[in-house]
C-alpha cells in the first residue's frame, strides 16, 4: 500500500498566504495548477515568439509538482522563509528530505516515473526557471485580485512581487504580464 496519492490529496488543506488576511483563501492545490498553467504559457510564449525549443508539456507537470513537500512543511511565509541565509538553507534540507520522503512512498516499479518530477534534474534547469517565473507571477496575480478586492493588505506584497518581476530578464515574463495579466485587475462584465 502507498500513501503517496493520499498525500498529494492533502495540499487542498494547506493554505498559502497565512500571515495575510485573505478575501479569497488559496490552497497550494490550487495556487499549483495555476503555476501548472502559467508554466505551460510560458513556455509556449518562450517557442512561439521568442525561438524556443522547450517542453511545454514538461513545463505544466514540474508546475503541479513543484509545491509537494508542502503537505510535509506546510507553506513557509516568504518573509519567514529568506529571513536570513541559515533559515533558507534548513528549510532546503527539511524541503529536500521531505521530497525524499515523497518519493520512497510510491512503489519501487513506478519511482523511475516520478524521479525527475520529485527530484531536479540539470536538464530541466530552462524549465525550472519558467515555473518559477510561473510562482512569482500566480503570486503577483493573487495580490492583484486580493487588492480588486479592497483588501489593500496585499499592497505592499503586490509592489514587491511586481517589481522583482520587472526585474526578471525573461522576455516571456515581460510578454505574459503586458498580454494577460491586465485582465486579472477586470471585473466579469469588463472581461466580457
Amino acid at each position: 500500500m502507498s500513501h503517496f496519492f493520499a498525500f498529494l490529496s492533502r495540499m487542498k488543506f494547506i493554505q498559502r498566504w497565512g500571515l495575510m488576511r485573505n478575501t479569497t483563501k488559496e490552497n497550494i492545490q490550487e495556487h499549483s495548477l495555476q503555476v501548472a498553467m502559467i508554466a505551460h504559457g510560458l513556455a509556449v510564449i518562450r517557442n512561439s515568439c521568442f525561438d524556443g525549443k522547450v517542453d511545454a508539456a514538461r513545463a505544466a507537470l514540474l508546475g503541479m509538482y513543484h509545491e509537494v513537500t508542502e503537505v510535509f512543511t506546510g507553506d513557509l511565509p516568504t518573509p519567514v522563509k529568506y529571513f536570513n541565509p541559515q533559515i533558507k538553507l534548513v528549510y532546503k534540507d527539511i524541503e529536500d528530505m521531505a521530497r525524499t520522503k515523497m518519493y520512497d512512498m510510491l512503489p519501487g516499479e513506478l519511482q523511475a516515473g516520478f524521479r525527475n518530477l520529485l527530484h531536479k534534474r540539470a536538464e530541466d534547469a530552462a524549465l525550472w526557471e519558467l515555473v518559477k517565473a510561473a510562482d512569482k507571477i500566480s503570486a503577483y496575480l493573487k495580490c492583484a485580485e486580493e487588492l480588486k478586492a479592497g483588501n489593500r493588505e496585499f499592497a505592499v506584497a503586490s509592489k514587491m512581487t511586481g517589481q522583482e518581476l520587472a526585474e526578471n530578464k525573461l522576455p516571456e515574463v515581460k510578454y505574459f504580464l503586458e498580454v494577460f495579466a491586465p485582465s486579472f485587475s477586470l471585473s466579469l462584465d469588463e472581461l466580457n
